[in-house]
């Protein structure tokens, strides 16, 4: 017997603010990750500069695809950088900063959207939303991954 669908009108609309959370997120940190690739100087520079272009180039894609998931959703995906920023809520690294405090603070960018993502993710498994589910578990586990790499830098 199939499982009855419970993605109800009002759950999608969670789950679509979720998404577009994490969207804002996304596209949040890979702004500030491009902002490290561009500014990072010292004794690191070419490993970081190489990492986070690595990273930014990867958050680049995966916004592409959870705002087209919103898309499919048949919701509409935030845009513009003043609203993605009012949404994400993340603070802005300045220009200029040591490597060290840029990973720190990519660190804590990276755990705000693994947060909103599991958010996301919690709302889409309410809803029967699996493809949502899925595409937020996979999301995590690069965050989560991507975390684990910067924190080892900071030892």
């Amino acid at each position: 017997m199939a499982k009855k669908k419970t993605n109800t009108s009002s759950a999608n609309k969670k789950v679509v603010e979720a998404l577009r959370v994490v969207v804002a997120d996304t596209y949040a940190l890979m702004g500030q990750t491009h902002l490290c690739h561009w500014n990072v100087e010292g004794p690191s520079f070419f490993a970081l500069h190489t990492a986070f272009e690595e990273q930014y180039t990867e958050l680049f894609t995966a916004v592409d695809e959870i705002a087209e998931r919103i898309r499919a959703l048949d919701a509409y995906s935030p845009g513009g950088l003043k609203s993605l920023s009012d949404i994400a809520g993340m603070n802005n690294l300045p220009e200029k900063v040591g490597a060290e405090k840029m990973v720190a603070s990519l660190v804590e960018d990276h755990a705000k959207l693994i947060k909103d993502a599991g958010k996301a993710r919690d709302l889409a498994g309410d809803a029967d939303d699996n493809e949502t589910e899925d595409l937020m578990i996979a999301r995590i586990q690069v965050h989560e991954k991507t975390v684990w790499m910067l924190k080892s830098f900071l030892k």
